[in-house]
């Protein structure tokens, strides 16, 4: 298991990458169409990821393979939701509501997308979360409310309710995401890449745009692959260690990450709303980063297969040889047990309180 220290910083991480990609977008890019630049980050992302899972592969001894986590029949139909909500609805109608929106008022609702991915994580999965953590939120939402604030933009618009349905979206699809995190990151994130860098390249081909020369498409690809396809890897690791509501509270932080890299590439002095922003979802973090969750819980038998180390939560044998090396993967089954300590709701702590 990561430790409360570890389990942040992937998640910030995941979302220092991902807010990078804005301003380097705008470096390499230029005037591709909206569709046409979802649809390189994302392919770009699921093709280099599919590569490093070859390269990966091929490095690996006959035994690692043989126990390798692949995905269970009965975790598709989640699988299959998140790539759906995530990587073809959400980018979809984020494209269209860009359309018709200030570019303010898009980054104000796209603050959205943590609120909702925790409420859903909260109501529908009955995770846990207590008043220091529902502060944290709050503080980080909030500041992300005043790095996009700019009087005059805001408004209800059939390009705004595009974007929160989004927002929603892409909420939904980081419950469904939780649901599977055990098994392999990389294979996960390299699926939701391939699959919505294909539908969003093929809406861009239909609405009449053409693809870029090789250079800039080549640019495109591997900003995607980084700040799309590394940073969900981490997501995913996130997921699987904090659970739903504090890996989004984490990865909220993401604009903050992206103006600050825009205040490098264009120096400028920083302005007061980025300060005050930044003050405030670090006070978010920090409240995050404190919380102590303990209490005397019980663990029903599971069985799963995931990266671990013989730690109180794996005391199991194996049935094959092993040559005693740490972290490993196989597919193990976890008895019946009751104990106290601090923890997160990560894939060993779902349980009701």
């Amino acid at each position: 298991m990561y430790s409360r220290h570890q389990a942040a910083f992937t998640a910030l991480l995941a979302a220092a990458l991902f807010g990078a990609t804005t301003p380097l977008a705008k470096t390499l890019l230029g005037t591709l169409s909206a569709f046409m630049v979802a649809g390189l980050f994302y392919l770009g992302s699921g093709l280099g990821l599919a590569i490093a899972i070859l390269i990966r592969r091929t490095r690996r001894t006959e035994a690692a393979k043989q126990n390798e986590s692949r995905i269970q029949r009965a975790e598709i139909p989640w699988l299959i939701g998140a790539i759906a909500a995530g990587g073809v609805a959400g980018p979809a109608l984020l494209m269209l509501g860009l359309s018709t929106t200030p570019a303010a008022s898009s980054s104000l609702l796209l603050n959205l997308e943590g609120v909702l991915t925790a409420v859903i994580a909260w109501v529908v999965f009955r995770e846990n979360v207590d008043v220091q953590i529902f502060l944290g939120m709050v503080a980080i939402v909030t500041g992300g409310i005043v790095l996009s604030w700019q009087p005059g933009d805001a408004g209800v618009s059939p390009g705004a309710l595009l974007i929160v349905a989004a927002c929603l979206a892409w909420a939904v699809d980081n419950n469904l995401t939780r649901k599977v995190s055990a098994n392999d990151a990389m294979v996960i994130a390299c699926l939701k890449g391939l699959v919505a860098g294909c539908v969003n390249l093929c809406i861009a081909l239909l609405l009449g745009a053409h693809l870029p020369s090789a250079g800039r498409a080549a640019a495109a690809m591997l900003t995607g692959f980084a700040g799309y396809g590394v940073s969900l890897v981490l997501f995913v690791v996130a997921l699987r260690n904090l659970g739903t509501a504090r890996t989004g509270a984490y990865f909220s932080v993401a604009p903050i990450f992206g103006v600050g890299l825009s205040l490098v590439l264009w120096p400028e002095w920083p302005p007061l709303p980025f300060c005050i922003a930044a003050a405030l979802m670090g006070l978010g973090i920090w409240l995050h980063i404190r919380e102590r969750h303990e209490h005397t819980h019980i663990h029903e038998a599971l069985a799963h297969n995931h990266r671990h180390r013989h730690d109180e939560h794996h005391q199991h044998t194996h049935d094959f040889e092993w040559d005693g090396r740490e972290p490993h993967t196989h597919p193990h089954r976890h008895a019946p047990l009751t104990h106290a300590h601090a923890h997160f709701p990560d894939i060993h702590h779902r349980h009701i309180h």
